[in-house]
């Protein structure tokens, strides 16, 4: 990985990177990833130091100007022996799937440590060993952070090749009718009436809108306590199946079944849908990159200085209402989620949201910034993101990897979901307060149920189709 985009001097921080540097929106990415073999240490720390400190921000730290205002990144000497840390573990320990890690909240300046990496030779369900990387989220968003993921690993199958990631297409149009001109009015007086809607829910929900009081919801300053991480493994495939059977995104599918997972089936889960409130006010941050080009993009291209897909913190979230009911048919879910994200699309909300707290921070400040987008977080109940990953099997530095896993903590929620793609696989994270969801894994479960059910449906709804078309 070339380091063509080193700092040369000082840089000031991006308005987000500054976001994150505050106290109340201190946040770290966790990154789990499993490997097919026991780690090599010193082959992992000698790729480290070709690819991971050879990123300009990676080997920088950071310094506070006057009043939290003018902070910078300044070049300096990283020792990766005093960030890359080998316990000494039992390798038959208990319950190696239950990872859990503190927050450690800095109130008092910009955060010190801006990565952590923990290497791991323990064996769990699903590898053999397990590489946790913590990392600031000033350095970067999930984006970011992958398209970095991507130039420090190759191919399983050629180890001289780069991974795949998935191209996002565009549909073309035609604009020589005179109904395409139609139509684009329509969707410019569409977007511009939605946008509006949105941008007022959104100033409401800082105001006053708050979301009901519900067993899934956080205590105020959730944010501080322990998170306890969990994930599973499904089949992408699946997945991939049900969006083509409904003509969607997969993305709506893993949202619809998280909507669907919150119903109730069994005495004792999170939330009972024959006990709800009518009036119950259930809502997500569903993150989104707003950057020019859709999908993960080259790092070096993104390190580029005037790059339009440029490296950091591009991204926005929409507040996305879901909706707890019972459905005699699974398909509902996703469908109602799919009729409400096609609305969302049709909105410039993502593009509004965290940009305006940056256009806060440069008139107000860190402090105001930073409380506005605690606030609206807080009075919402869970986050949710969807990350692309490679499309074949990679290997990191010679370690063939089995599967990802990030997460985040530091946000004013109980439950925050991600979801990540990684070849065949799609790996659902949940950084859960155990305050809250003392066991993560049962949540897991309904999720893993939810999918299921999702997907015998759809395999009864492919049928039908293709019975009747027999038909025909």
């Amino acid at each position: 990985m070339a380091n063509s985009g080193a700092l040369i001097g000082e840089e000031a921080l991006s308005p987000a990177a500054q976001l994150f540097q505050s106290p109340s929106l201190n946040c770290y990415i966790v990154t789990m990833i499993g490997f097919k073999t026991k780690i090599n240490p010193n082959f992992v720390k000698a790729g480290l130091e070709q690819t991971l400190l050879k990123h300009p921000l990676f080997s920088s730290k950071i310094v506070d100007g006057k009043e939290g205002r003018n902070m910078k990144w300044i070049p300096t000497t990283v020792k990766l022996e005093n960030h890359v840390f080998v316990p000494n573990l039992d390798p038959n320990i208990d319950h190696p799937d239950q990872l859990c890690f503190k927050s450690d909240q800095n109130s008092n300046g910009p955060v010190q440590t801006i990565m952590g990496i923990h290497l791991l030779n323990v064996k769990t369900s699903d590898a053999e060993a397990v590489g946790v990387f913590r990392i600031h989220h000033s350095i970067g968003d999930g984006a970011s952070l992958t398209s970095l993921l991507i130039a420090s690993t190759r191919k399983t199958s050629d180890p001289e090749a780069l991974p795949t990631v998935p191209i996002k297409k565009r549909a073309g149009t035609n604009s020589n009718t005179i109904f395409w001109w139609i139509l684009s009015i329509w969707f410019v007086l569409r977007l511009i009436w939605n946008t509006c809607v949105d941008f007022m829910l959104f100033l409401a929900t800082f105001l006053f809108l708050k979301d009901t009081q519900s067993p899934i919801k956080g205590a105020p300053r959730c944010d501080l306590t322990t998170k306890r991480f969990a994930y599973r493994i499904v089949s992408l495939n699946d997945i991939k199946f049900v969006k083509n059977v409904m003509n969607m995104t997969i993305n709506d599918v893993v949202l619809g079944a998280t909507q669907a997972a919150a119903e109730d089936k069994k005495d004792g889960d999170i939330c009972n849908a024959n006990n709800l409130p009518e009036s119950l006010r259930l809502r997500a941050i569903v993150f989104a990159n707003i950057r020019a080009t859709a999908g993960i993009q080259d790092m070096a291209e993104m390190m580029t200085k005037g790059s339009k897909d440029k490296w950091g913190n591009e991204i926005g979230y929409v507040i996305f209402p879901l909706t707890i009911a019972l459905h005699g048919d699974p398909l509902k879910h996703i469908g109602e989620v799919k009729a409400k994200m096609e609305r969302k699309k049709l909105s410039l909300e993502a593009q509004c949201t965290l940009p305006f707290s940056c256009r806060v921070l440069k008139t107000f400040g860190v402090k105001a910034a930073a409380a506005l987008t605690h606030t609206v977080f807080t009075n919402t109940t869970v986050a949710f993101s969807n990350v692309c990953g490679p499309l074949e099997e990679i290997s990191f530095f010679g370690h063939s990897i089995a599967f990802l896993a990030p997460s985040i903590y530091g946000f004013p929620h109980a439950i925050t979901i991600h979801c990540q793609s990684y070849a065949d696989k799609m790996t659902i994270i949940l950084a859960a307060d155990p305050n809250v969801v003392p066991d993560p894994h049962l949540l897991l479960d309904d999720l893993e149920e939810s999918l299921q059910l999702i997907k015998d449906a759809a395999l009864k709804k492919g049928s039908s189709k293709l019975l009747s078309e027999k038909e025909d």
